[in-house]
């Protein structure tokens, strides 16, 4: 800090003399300015004041970019051929079966998701996706619930994948005239309807006295039933059990038993599948023809790369998924010229198909696959049912 004098200001008990310079141009240095020339210019304290609300006004807004929303960003992940190998090892095994080499690739296609229970999302991060047509932006609450943790997020992306594998083997198997048995199951109650009668992993044999071969048959038979009373006969830890169980009725009129069912698959061979960090139901279609693919000894891309996306049930039916515009980025970059896209989605693609990559349409494997082999048998893509025409 410079101490000193203040002006007219001088020491108690002292003068203060000013000495006249002896040298002309030391003279000239201590002379007056001429009255023409204009003082010295200084910061008022309003300039000083307006600089230091910009200078705040830019900290503040870099901190608002980098605050949490409650938004949740699509991005495009990356493609996973599932005739490829995964960690060294073949994304789809099969044993006790024979398999065949294949060519080309068929890929799933995947979207990061950002934000969320997993993660909360910048502002900063947002305004990039709304710059970028790569990317979707959503309220969190359209893609999760308000109180879903990251770690029920993580688990029910697993059981969907989990699923969507096993929905995969039985539409595959069930498109090459393969036998397999399945079991209907109660994953949980849905509502009381049938609570203390029912639990959580019984197995439904029959209905009334018959057998109970499917989703679709268990549904005749609830509408048939007399009273609403339909007689079930069980497997409960391993034993026999005879019931008497209540249905509600909904709102379009159909009889429900108040139960979330599941379906337990017996193969005849053993279909496994080497995949990590990956969740949900989108991929059972690609999965059902890789696993066609690797049991059939002719070449099903015939050297193609072939992309695509949808969720399929045991009976090979093709549903719509999430992030089809994302996917079908991440298809191209990984080099597809070809995407698969469940029918249901073709309303979501207008405008976002990235350049070079024919989007064919399809409601059920047995579409998909007839459309790959189209594909590997050189077909002009103009006689392809795309989504559009």
């Amino acid at each position: 800090m410079r101490t000193g004098l203040r002006v007219g200001e001088k020491p108690e008990g002292k003068t203060t003399t000013v000495t006249q310079p002896q040298d002309p141009q030391e003279r000239a240095t201590h002379e007056p300015a001429p009255e023409n020339e204009p003082p010295p210019v200084r910061p008022r304290r309003s300039q000083r004041r307006l600089i230091t609300a910009t200078c705040l006004a830019v900290v503040l807004a870099f901190v608002a970019l980098a605050l949490p929303t409650p938004y949740v960003v699509e991005a495009p992940g990356p493609a996973v051929n599932t005739l490829g190998k995964e960690h060294g090892k073949q994304l789809i095994e099969v044993s006790g079966h024979k398999t065949y080499p294949t060519s080309g690739s068929l890929d799933l296609t995947t979207v990061y998701v950002l934000g969320g229970a997993q993660g909360k999302t910048s502002f900063f991060r947002v305004l990039q996706a709304w710059a970028d047509p790569s990317e979707d932006v959503y309220p969190e609450e359209a893609l999760y619930p308000r109180t879903a943790t990251s770690e029920q997020i993580s688990d029910n992306n697993a059981a969907e994948m989990d699923d969507s594998q096993q929905s995969s083997v039985a539409a595959a198997l069930g498109d090459l005239g393969i036998d397999y048995e399945q079991e209907l199951t109660v994953a949980g109650l849905a509502n009381t309807t049938n609570k203390g009668l029912l639990q959580t992993d019984d197995v439904l044999r029959r209905i009334d006295g018959r057998p109970i071969t499917d989703l679709d048959m268990l549904r005749s038979a609830l509408q048939d039933s007399s009273e609403g009373k339909p007689r079930l006969e069980i497997e409960r830890a391993g034993q026999e059990k005879k019931l008497t169980a209540k249905t509600t009725v909904s709102d379009d009129g159909k009889h429900q038993l108040g139960v979330y069912l599941g379906t337990r698959y017996t193969f005849p061979f053993d279909v496994k599948f080497t995949l990590s960090d990956i969740g949900g139901p989108s991929a059972g279609m690609m999965f059902a023809l890789g696993i066609i693919d690797t049991l059939t000894p002719e070449d099903l891309t015939g050297g193609n790369n072939i992309a695509g996306t949808g969720t399929i049930d045991a009976d090979g039916k093709v549903g719509r998924i999430g992030g089809i515009a994302q996917k079908l980025v991440g298809a191209r970059g990984g080099g597809a010229d070809y995407f698969l896209a469940p029918a249901g989605n073709c309303g979501d693609i207008d405008g976002r198909v990235p350049d070079g990559l024919t989007v064919v349409k399809v409601s059920t494997l047995e579409q998909a696959r007839q459309s790959v082999e189209s594909i590997a048998s050189g077909a002009d893509p103009e006689t392809l049912s795309t989504c559009g025409s």
